[in-house]
């Protein structure tokens, strides 16, 4: 008997991990696989992916819902169904499929009507085909139900009820399963455990809608930064880097690439406006620009795969203060007076050193009296003007 421990979002990542497991199990002459889930759901193209890997396996499939306060909702609803033997812990949960927008709000009329109709459909099929109530795709999708493990039991959801896995082994031993046929030999079955690698569970961090948000904006920040700094290098190296994967993440995932060009273009705003005189105006584009982009990053999704609003809130919010500290600090340097050039020196003391030569400001400088004069060695003087390469003083004395 093959476990896989599956304890996550519906998703590229999980999809693959339960492919290979299926395969494996059928390479290795496994009697059966056992899928222990809890989940709140996920990608419906994946979720799908998931239920046909289900439907044509060649071992008999059985998904346990599993532990006590687990849940298969949402998408999980329809790995649970297409399963061959269908089971729940006590205080475990199935159902509630309505299909919902990206921030959990209601899709528009025309397009919930459309998804309501395929998924109830396609569960409605899975429950029947498995020998249970139908009813479930009705009231899972268009009603939003859900039910508790004895609930589903008595409403015909379900074939059992157990309190854990060597229980649920026991209890299915000798049962037949629809519509494969297959008769269940599980009593007393080694079981082999199997839960995702150290590389796939850092593929699934990296495409974590917010993950991937926060990667993409360092990029754009690193960017944006070593466009003001040419040549600082390491801004620009983190940026590229977390860009690319962003980038990564975003191929595997329902990405809508308007967010990502709006994300782009409030770098290319908030990149040009130290370049460009607009008074604030492109930070303030730019940062309308990086959190309509950030919210609408992903497609909807089920609710599962969607953007955090206070991260993109807060990363807009700390782009447009380090443009404002740096706007700041541009018109401060334009007002303040010139501290270079032979213009800076007027109004200095300096001594003389010998005859036409005075010490100011650490350098000796050509000089003559405003009196016509002669300077003498040691003398005070105040500077009056320059004259090209020549300054032109007053003895302090007089």
């Amino acid at each position: 008997m093959l476990a896989i421990e599956f304890d996550n979002d519906v998703n590229p990542v999980t999809r693959d991990y339960v492919r290979e497991n299926l395969d494996r199990a059928a390479d290795e002459g496994y009697d059966a696989v056992v899928i222990l889930l809890d989940t709140p759901g996920g990608l419906v193209s994946s979720m799908e992916d998931i239920v046909q890997a289900e439907l044509a396996s060649e071992v008999p499939v059985i998904v346990y819902v599993s532990p006590a306060g687990g849940e298969a909702t949402s998408a999980g609803a329809f790995i649970a169904q297409a399963a061959d033997l269908l089971a729940m812990a006590p205080q475990t949960t199935i159902g509630s499929s309505t299909p919902v927008g990206g921030g959990g709000e209601d899709l528009p009329e025309d397009l919930r009507e459309k998804a309501v109709e395929k998924l109830s459909a396609q569960l409605r099929g899975l429950a029947r085909d498995h020998g249970r109530n139908p009813d479930i795709g009705e009231r899972a999708v268009r009603s939003g139900d859900s039910w508790t493990a004895q609930e589903a039991l008595d409403d015909d959801l379900i074939e059992l009820i157990a309190a854990d896995l060597p229980t649920l082994l026991a209890e299915a031993d000798g049962r037949t399963t629809q519509p494969k046929g297959a008769v269940l030999d599980t009593a007393g079955a080694e079981v082999t455990r199997v839960e995702m690698s150290l590389w796939k569970q850092i593929l699934d961090l990296l495409i974590d809608p917010n993950v991937v948000f926060v990667m993409a904006s360092i990029g754009l920040i690193g960017i944006v930064v070593e466009l003001w700094n040419p040549g600082l290098i390491f801004p620009g190296t983190v940026g590229a880097i977390s860009l690319i994967i962003s980038l990564f993440a975003a191929q595997v995932l329902p990405v809508n690439w308007a967010g990502f060009l709006l994300m782009l273009l409030a770098a290319a705003f908030i990149g040009a406006e130290p370049f460009v005189a607009s008074h604030g105006a492109l930070t303030v584009a730019g940062a309308v620009c990086f959190v309509l982009g950030g919210l609408l990053l992903f497609e909807p999704s089920g609710g599962v795969y969607e953007v955090s609003t206070p991260l993109v809130l807060g990363f807009s919010t700390m782009l447009a203060a380090m443009m404002a500290f740096l706007v700041v600090k541009i018109v401060q340097v334009r007002r303040r007076p010139v501290e270079t050039g032979a213009g800076t020196i007027v109004g200095s003391s300096g001594v003389v050193r010998r005859e036409g030569m005075v010490f100011v400001n650490g350098e000796l400088w050509r000089a003559r009296s405003d009196a016509g004069e002669p300077l003498r060695t040691g003398e005070e003087v105040e500077v009056e003007d320059v004259d090209g390469l020549e300054l032109v003083v007053r003895s302090r004395g007089a």
